[in-house]
């Protein structure tokens, strides 16, 4: 028996293109199943569903349908309150569906193996600045998510950015404008559903590829 990860995908767009489909059925740790297969005993199995085409009562069906199932949501424009509907629905972990093909296949991986989505492959850049990038966030404001889901206060994460307080209390601004939700617990739930990891006690300047990787420079 096979220990691919198998892969069900569901409502595939049809401008997502043969790139990425060719990408997933020649990756060796993954094997694309049909429907029929979703709930034969075997190997970990992903569901790859794409929103805006399912919505939180489909997604409810297909969690109570396949319990054992790993969800993963392909996402092409949400806020913090869509995504929290399709996690409360059941969907486990979120990846921008315009990622690149090889990105897409390292969530399903790391979702598989229980890992974060970014760390699904070594050889794989981390796709959390795509995903951050869709929801409209700048590489800064992402940054400023992962120090608040590990619980930085403002004039915290300020020092260690060496920005003021000011202007971390203007990211966060735009973070509740852009998520459309001004709480706390729902910045730090979205961060962990889209996989910003929190920053780690010592890490100093994290997410630096992000800025590097993002198109043009952000100011402070």
């Amino acid at each position: 028996m096979s220990d691919a990860v198998r892969v069900l995908i569901i409502n595939e767009p049809s401008d997502l293109g043969a790139a990425f489909r060719a990408t997933l059925e020649h990756a060796p740790a993954l094997r694309t199943v049909g429907e029929e297969e979703l709930e034969e005993p075997g190997s970990t199995c992903v569901i790859l569903a794409f929103s805006p085409e399912i919505g939180p009562a489909a997604l409810a069906a297909l969690r109570e349908r396949a319990p054992q199932a790993r969800i993963l949501v392909a996402f092409q424009a949400a806020d913090a309150a869509e995504i929290g509907r399709l996690a409360a629905a059941g969907a486990d972990a979120f990846v921008a569906r315009c990622a690149p093909p090889r990105d897409i296949c390292a969530a399903i991986l790391a979702l598989a193996r229980g890992l974060p989505l970014h760390e699904g492959d070594a050889e794989v850049p981390a796709p959390e600045a795509v995903v951050a990038e869709s929801l409209g966030l700048t590489p800064r404001e992402a940054e400023v998510l992962r120090f608040l889901s590990a619980g930085f206060s403002n004039k915290e994460v300020a020092r260690r950015l060496t920005v003021s307080v000011r202007t971390v209390e203007t990211h966060r601004l735009n973070l509740r404008r852009k998520t459309k939700t001004g709480r706390l617990k729902d910045l730090v739930q979205l961060a962990r559903q889209i996989g910003l990891a929190p920053v780690l006690e010592g890490e100093a300047r994290p997410l630096r590829r992000l800025a590097h990787e993002a198109h043009g420079a952000v100011p402070h």
